[in-house]
C-alpha cells in the first residue's frame, strides 16, 4: 500500500468516525424507495468551490453542481435539498445518513471507491498549480521551497503531503486565492477548471505552472454503498440530460463550455 493511500485511508477513516459518533450504524439497504417515498434528495456540497457551487449575493448555494443535481432530481420525480458543509468531513456525513448524495465536484479515486458508490463521472479536469506573476514560482521544482496552499481533505493535499511539501490548508477556493493574492502562500494546488474561472471571474492576476505531469480525472457523485437502484436512476437522468443538450445548456451557463 502506498504512502498516499495510506494517507487518505487515514482521512477518509478520521472522518467517517466523526461524522457517525452516537449513530447506531450506517444505510446498507437500498435507499431509492425510501427517498421517492420522502420526495426529496438530500444532496452536500461544500458551497465554497466556484463557479461549481458558491453562495450567492441572496445567500442561495448556485452553480455547476446544484444546477446538475437538481436536474438529476427533476427526471427522477424528486425536489432537491441542498446541504453544505466541510469538506473534509463530508464522506463522514454521506455515511451518517446526513444526505443521500455529494454532488460537489468529487473526484473518483481507487480509495475513494472502497467506501462510496460513485455515479458518472459528470466531469473531467486536471491537477494544477497557481503562482502570483512576479513571486518568483515559475516551476514544479522549485515546490520544495514554497508555501503550498490547499483545500482541507481534497485529494491534492494527500498529493502535496506525500511529496513532503510545506503545507498550508484551508476551507474552500476562495480562501486559497485570497491567500495567493495576499502573499501568504506561494502556490495553490486545485483542480485547473475551477481555479482558473474563479479568478478570471474576479480578475485575479495569475499564471499556471506548466511543467506538472498530471492525468485527467473524473468528477462523480458519491453514494452509500449498497444501493444499485439509487445509482442507476441517477445514471440514466444524468445519462440522459448529456444525450438531450440539457447538460451543455447548464455547462455553458456555469463553466462557459463542455466539460465532459
Amino acid at each position: 500500500m502506498t504512502k498516499r493511500r495510506t494517507l487518505l485511508k487515514s482521512v477518509l477513516a478520521a472522518s467517517i468516525a466523526a461524522a457517525s459518533f452516537g449513530a447506531a450504524n450506517f444505510a446498507t439497504a437500498e435507499e431509492l424507495a425510501a427517498i421517492q417515498e420522502r420526495g426529496v434528495i438530500r444532496i452536500a456540497m461544500s458551497g465554497a468551490y466556484p463557479p461549481f457551487n458558491f453562495v450567492n449575493d441572496e445567500n442561495q448555494v448556485v452553480g455547476f453542481d446544484p444546477a446538475i443535481g437538481a436536474e438529476i432530481a427533476r427526471r427522477m420525480g424528486l425536489e432537491v435539498e441542498i446541504i453544505t458543509t466541510a469538506w473534509d468531513g463530508i464522506i463522514g456525513g454521506l455515511l451518517a445518513n446526513k444526505y443521500d448524495a455529494i454532488v460537489g465536484s468529487m473526484s473518483i479515486t481507487d480509495e475513494r471507491d472502497e467506501v462510496v458508490d460513485f455515479v458518472g463521472p459528470y466531469y473531467t479536469t486536471k491537477r494544477a498549480i497557481f503562482a502570483k506573476p512576479g513571486n518568483g514560482f515559475t516551476s514544479a521544482t522549485q515546490l520544495a521551497d514554497a508555501r503550498v496552499g490547499l483545500t482541507l481533505g481534497e485529494t491534492h493535499e494527500g498529493w502535496a503531503r506525500e511529496l513532503g511539501y510545506n503545507v498550508r490548508t484551508y476551507k474552500g477556493l476562495p480562501e486559497l486565492l485570497l491567500e495567493l493574492e495576499n502573499g501568504r502562500v506561494d502556490v495553490i494546488v486545485n483542480d485547473n477548471i475551477a481555479a482558473i474561472l474563479a479568478m478570471q471571474s474576479t480578475g485575479q492576476e495569475f499564471i499556471m505552472i506548466t511543467d506538472l505531469e498530471t492525468e485527467e480525472f473524473g468528477a462523480g457523485i458519491a453514494i452509500r454503498e449498497g444501493s444499485p437502484l439509487l445509482a442507476a436512476e441517477m445514471q440514466a437522468a444524468l445519462d440522459a440530460m448529456m444525450a438531450d443538450g440539457t447538460y451543455l445548456e447548464i455547462a455553458n451557463e456555469w463553466v462557459g463550455g463542455d466539460i465532459r
